[in-house]
């Protein structure tokens, strides 16, 4: 009798700990897609198959709306302001980085000339934001 009065007791308590794991990993991936999504303004991205790993927190988001518009991070500016400031926070950062979000209805041109206002600053860590296609 005393040997299934043990085993009783053997299960009478539930083990937390996987559930706990569980939450954890749940907490960190909300985390980190919640911090993934750049604040900014909307634009209709272009289609790729492949999308970049998560973005930095202190990335500066250039877009281009399909009307023309430059923007840094909500506020619109011109090439030449947009240069101005990218000098500015690449002195305060030297690893500074950089997502393109560009409307997939602008012309091409629009984007060149923002890369080449990264490329004569010297920015490395360079991404463009594309859209997932679901299959």
């Amino acid at each position: 009798m005393s040997a299934s009065a043990e085993e009783k007791d053997v299960y009478d308590e539930i083990n937390i700990t996987p559930m706990l794991d569980l939450a954890y990993v749940l907490l960190v991936i909300f985390i980190i897609m919640t911090t993934a999504s750049v604040q900014g303004i909307t634009v209709n991205l272009p289609k790729a198959s492949e999308t970049p790993a998560i973005a930095k927190p202190k990335t500066k988001a250039v877009s281009i709306t399909a009307d023309g518009t430059i923007y840094l991070d909500t506020y619109p500016v011109s090439i030449e302001e947009l240069e101005r400031l990218l000098t500015q926070y690449k002195a305060a950062d030297p690893e500074l980085p950089v997502i393109i979000k560009a409307d997939s209805t602008i012309q091409y041109q629009k984007v060149i000339d923002v890369l080449d206002v990264v490329g004569r600053l010297e920015i490395t860590q360079l991404g463009l934001v594309t859209q997932r296609v679901v299959k």
